[in-house]
């Protein structure tokens, strides 16, 4: 050791309900953060995954080593309440946080991250941290953060392991939207920004589990006005805006525990004949409302690079996913065709009522990040309700 030289005590921890505490340097704000650790594959898009709403009460693991090198800004938000953010409570790097580089950059990331209330660490080996959760499974772990590098271990330890987990959490009713409200953006074009609503050809009405908005804005720009409804809003609250079409949202937290409230009111809706489309929680809760039932996964599917054959065209896509629970597909009812599996383990990816126009997937076809090979989906809604129109003429 040179003269001189003094070791740098680290200003956060993860620290693990089995007792593993691993070292880092904090970024973001200060403080803890309890939550279940997921690895994340994707390449690009990491605000927009730390927003996504999906990720409630979970600490991302990305396995790309750098991060914050186009900064945040304003357009790149994926939950619907900023002021009330909802999304992962955590983000682990490899790389120390650089300055970004990048024209629509607005804000480093570290300070985008204070602003969030987002814990972050750096300078964490996540190659070996993302091989433990392939090993072991999704941890639950305290992410704390103190600029003196001051921490109670014990106590961290036991704020972990005495965690529950998400199993048995609903947490849709704190992701979603408390009241109704009409969605008002189109998709994003590049250089030119959010597209103001189109004139409206249809009526759909969203029910919002935690629902990302590049989903409300792919529905408007195919002429829809989107009408955002609570997570807890009934078929009659549904029915009494005539929707063409019917949205079920993704979003956080064990789908069986919120299926409690929402299944019931999905069952009813699924009756009416008019087209369903679900993605991700929506696609899980529309399962449990037709009689299947979903399982909590080992280490979920968090990435932006995952194969998906669709059986209904026999092609084979790269999707979006973020989900630690999967739709059980043994337990698909005689009434209910599966149209969509994962290539990388088998798990159910997508169904669809034999007799009616009702259809979910558990990837997010409206990427973001991600690539655009699912974007067919949304086509396909449409297609339906046009179906139910000329039917019901």
């Amino acid at each position: 050791m040179s003269e001189g030289w003094t070791q740098r005590k680290p200003t956060a921890l993860l620290v693990l309900a089995d007792g593993t505490v691993i070292e880092g340097e904090g970024i973001g704000a200060t403080g803890e953060a309890l939550g279940e650790v997921c690895f994340n594959t994707a390449l690009t898009g990491y605000q927009e995954i730390l927003t996504d709403p999906s990720y409630a009460r979970q600490i991302v693991t990305f396995t790309f080593p750098h991060i914050g090198n186009v900064g945040a800004n304003a357009e790149d938000i994926e939950d619907l309440a900023p002021d009330n953010a909802v999304g992962a409570v955590g983000a682990i790097f490899r790389a120390a946080v650089s300055a970004p580089s990048n024209y629509r950059s607005a804000q480093g990331l570290d300070t985008w991250l204070k602003a969030r209330g987002v814990v972050a660490m750096s300078g964490v080996d996540t190659r070996a941290l993302t091989a433990m959760i392939r090993e072991k499974g999704m941890p639950n772990a305290v992410i704390a953060h103190s600029p003196d590098g001051v921490f109670d271990v014990p106590a961290l330890i036991a704020k972990a392991r005495e965690w529950s987990g998400l199993v048995g959490l609903d947490l849709a009713r704190d992701a979603a939207s408390n009241h109704a409200e009409v969605w008002n953006e189109g998709p994003w074009a590049w250089n030119a920004g959010y597209a103001p609503k189109a004139d409206a050809a249809y009526t759909i009405v969203a029910i919002d589990y935690g629902a990302k908005r590049n989903i409300l804005r792919l529905m408007s720009g195919h002429g829809a006005q989107v009408v955002i409804l609570p997570a807890t809003a009934s078929a009659d609250e549904v029915l009494a805006h005539k929707p063409d079409g019917i949205f079920l949202s993704n979003g956080p937290g064990d789908p069986a525990a919120t299926a409690h409230y929402a299944a019931p009111t999905i069952r009813s809706l699924a009756q009416t004949g008019i087209p369903i489309f679900g993605i991700c929680l929506g696609h899980q809760l529309l399962a449990l409302a037709l009689g299947a039932r979903t399982e909590k996964m080992h280490q979920g599917h968090h990435g932006a690079n995952h194969p998906v054959k669709d059986f209904t065209t026999g092609k084979v896509e790269i999707v979006s996913m973020n989900h630690g629970f999967a739709v059980d597909r043994e337990s698909l009812p005689a009434d209910v065709e599966e149209t969509h599996i994962s290539l990388f383990d088998g798990t159910n990816c997508g169904i669809r009522l034999r007799d009616r126009p009702v259809f979910s997937v558990q990837h997010h076809p409206e990427a973001s990040p991600g690539p655009q090979d699912s974007h067919y989906l949304f086509q396909r809604f449409f297609q339906l309700i046009d179906d139910h129109r000329r039917k019901a003429a």
